[in-house]
């Protein structure tokens, strides 16, 4: 964020007079507080390294749908949201090269680390997954985020014993599709959609389904 200057107070000072003024009448629009919201991050931010201001507004349909859900307080009429999830469905790339488990050390690796996609990073950064900021991973770890679910014993509580087996497919595909882009499964998930937003490449998403299913990973000890 950037010092606040005098011209930027006066947009501010603006912004909130509006804001005032549609209050005291039949109360702003969603379209009307995005467009206020727009002129006060345009003042407020800037770039710098690999970070723009510009994703603060340009974001896609999914994710305007939502915040303009939860900006009115209440969620998605079912239709909406079954119409969200079957686009977001369509839009998951499935691996490549057909494998869908990877090396579960290295899948543990990347759900440890919280770097990448900050100022202080470059795009050489190698991202990693943060999912120990929403989730309990192992079950020796003392500190661990409780917005998503615990994932310890993930596999295991699903019966994958072979996450080769034509018997674990359906389980390996939703992980897969669940990692790389949440909103398939729940239109206005919390979690981010980790391949479709660019935070994980294919193979990285192949090392974390990984971790979660392999009968040798942590988490299913």
């Amino acid at each position: 964020m950037k010092k606040i200057t005098p011209k930027m107070r006066v947009v501010m000072a603006v912004t909130a007079a509006s804001l005032v003024t549609l209050g005291c009448a039949t109360g702003p629009s969603v379209a009307e507080l995005n467009t206020l919201t727009q002129q006060i991050v345009k003042a407020s931010f800037r770039d710098q390294g690999i970070v723009k201001a510009s994703t603060l507004i340009n974001t896609d349909e999914t994710n305007k749908v939502c915040s303009e859900a939860d900006a009115l307080g209440k969620p998605l009429d079912e239709k909406t949201a079954k119409l969200i999830e079957e686009i977001n469905m369509k839009a998951i790339k499935w691996p490549s090269d057909g494998k869908f488990i990877g090396d579960w050390k290295e899948g543990e690796k990347i759900a440890q680390n919280g770097r990448g996609l900050t100022f202080t990073d470059n795009d050489k950064t190698m991202n990693g997954g943060n999912c120990y900021n929403c989730h309990k991973i192992d079950e020796k770890e003392i500190s661990y985020g409780t917005i998503g679910p615990s994932l310890h014993n993930y596999g295991k509580i699903r019966g994958v014993s072979d996450p080769y087996s034509t018997a674990s497919k359906p389980i390996v595909e939703y992980t897969w599709g669940k990692i790389w882009n949440a909103k398939a499964y729940n239109a206005c998930s919390n979690m981010p959609r980790a391949g479709h937003g660019g935070i994980l490449t294919e193979a990285q998403v192949r090392h974390v389904v990984g971790l979660l299913l392999d009968p040798k990973s942590p988490v299913n000890q």
